[in-house]
């Protein structure tokens, strides 16, 4: 699997979310008011006073909202975002994204109402929202489904000139495949895109104040966020926090690292364990092994299997029966896990375009990566000494497609510069193997009004993991507005 800021689907803190509460006041009854009429451009007024007409979507509410593909030029062609509402619409609202980036968050929003505390239910309604490029919001596509499946089935770790070759080849294939399938898109699907949708939304709503509670990807979301509109931001909440002042292959490298300890967790719970997974990805690297599908399991498979199910302790043992089953010659639960891992369904099928908007994104918001020469630089160097060095190479070379991308964001890393007043809550977790304890320590740094909560404990992100001393911690915020003051929790 590519670094990517996403996760397990298995828990609510595996799911990279975000929450956004859209409320300045918790008062249902108090007269919203709107950003102010002379900071809203004038060409954006109309998309800021549309009316948001609800239609009844089982037992929810569903929506969509109108905005500007180009905020550059708003008289332009318009898309349009699905939103879900669940709960008591009389509420202030609580939205709800699973981050990625890549993955729509309609779907979350049921599952979120339901995880919850009854106080938090009583406060809020819940509204989750596909950002632009992805789920039933425009969704970009940049590789067909056959595409897709060769893409993930590349060997990840090249180490002949041929395998190079053809991995910067299909890896340049995305980039064009973006241009030919969606081209207007492909250009206006970044971060400072979806925040901007996002403040549309706010006053589509007529919330006074953003109130955001993000995972993951979504910490990006939340920040830069308070950046362009640091007078709209109310509750924040940011957990399994991204260091704005990263670039990819920093990211990358963090990455890489916070892997190879989630790894060295798992191989402690399972002695042996990481032994193995290296002594299969030298036996994959040569040759597939059969499943009871219509594919033999490769190497990137097996090692989309591995990564994924760092995401969260929830998915160890999985892991481990599968690779006990792997031990005996069947790669089929390893290939279930792949699939999951992204969303695919079948050899050329996938449930959703995740994957191209994963990379869409991402590779348009940041500046362009290494070549290949680099790349194997910096995976040389990440290996070294590492309990599984393959998955390090394989952080690295991930980086492929961003290298050839047919244009980047005007904004480029850098830390936070918000001048909100808004006070922020930031979790980090000290096992997290996506979204490393020290970026949210840095991210804490950075944000002047901010207090930090860490966990100690496994998994990707905090929040509604099961852990009672977090989950008040942020029930209390979002209730009342006062941040803890920098405390521990432990697992």
């Amino acid at each position: 699997m590519r670094a990517r800021l996403r996760t397990a689907s298995t828990a609510i803190g595996a799911l990279g979310t975000l929450i956004l509460v859209t409320s300045g006041s918790l008062n249902a009854s108090a007269a919203p008011s709107m950003t102010p009429l002379d900071q809203i451009p004038p060409a954006l007024q109309s998309f800021y006073d549309q009316p948001v007409n609800w239609a009844s979507c089982g037992s929810d509410l569903c929506s969509e909202i109108r905005v500007p593909l180009d905020y550059l030029r708003p008289e332009g062609d318009v898309i349009t975002l699905s939103v879900r509402r669940v709960g008591n619409s009389d509420l202030p609202s609580l939205f709800v994204n699973p981050g990625g980036p890549g993955s729509g968050g309609t779907g979350l929003a049921q599952y979120v109402h339901s995880a919850i505390s009854s106080d938090l239910r009583k406060s809020f309604s819940i509204v989750g929202f596909d950002p632009r490029g992805t789920g039933e919001s425009a969704p970009i596509t940049c590789m067909t489904g056959k595409q897709a499946n060769t893409w993930l089935r590349t060997d990840a770790t090249p180490d002949t000139a041929q395998e190079v070759r053809t991995l910067m080849r299909r890896a340049a294939q995305i980039s064009q495949g973006c241009l030919n399938f969606s081209s207007k898109l492909a250009s206006h699907i970044g971060t400072d895109e979806t925040v901007k949708d996002m403040d549309i939304m706010r006053g589509a709503l007529k919330q006074e104040k953003l109130n955001w509670l993000g995972f993951s990807y979504g910490t990006s979301l939340g920040s830069r966020y308070s950046e362009l509109f640091p007078e709209s931001v109310g509750r924040m909440v940011l957990d399994g926090a991204v260091d704005p002042a990263l670039d990819a292959m920093q990211l990358s490298r963090g990455q890489s690292t916070g892997f190879q300890l989630a790894i060295k967790r798992f191989n402690k719970k399972y002695p042996g364990t990481a032994s193995y997974i290296n002594k299969l990805f030298g036996q994959l690297d040569h040759a597939p092994m059969r499943t009871e599908g219509p594919q033999k399991l490769v190497q990137s498979e097996a090692q989309t299997a591995v990564f994924y199910s760092m995401y969260s302790p929830y998915l160890w043992s999985d892991l481990n029966g599968a690779l006990n089953k792997a031990k005996r010659g069947d790669g089929t639960a390893l290939q279930e896990i792949s699939y999951e891992a992204n969303d695919q369904t079948a050899p050329a099928k996938f449930a959703t375009n995740s994957l191209s908007a994963f990379y869409a994104i991402n590779c348009w918001d940041l500046p362009s990566t290494p070549k290949a020469p680099e790349l194997a630089q910096a995976a040389k160097k990440w290996s070294t000494r590492v309990l599984v060095p393959e998955l390090a190479e394989s952080m690295s070379w991930g980086n492929a497609p961003c290298s050839q991308w047919f244009g980047h964001s005007d904004t480029v890393p850098a830390p936070i510069q918000t001048t909100t007043s808004a006070p922020i809550l930031i979790i980090g977790t000290t096992y997290d193997p996506a979204t490393p304890l020290a970026w949210a320590k840095s991210l804490h740094n950075q944000m002047p009004t901010s207090s930090l909560v860490t966990f100690v404990g496994d998994g990707h992100t905090a929040y509604l993991n099961g852990n009672a001393c977090v989950d008040s911690h942020v029930n209390n915020y979002l209730l009342t507005g006062v941040a803890s003051t920098n405390v521990t929790c432990r697992s």
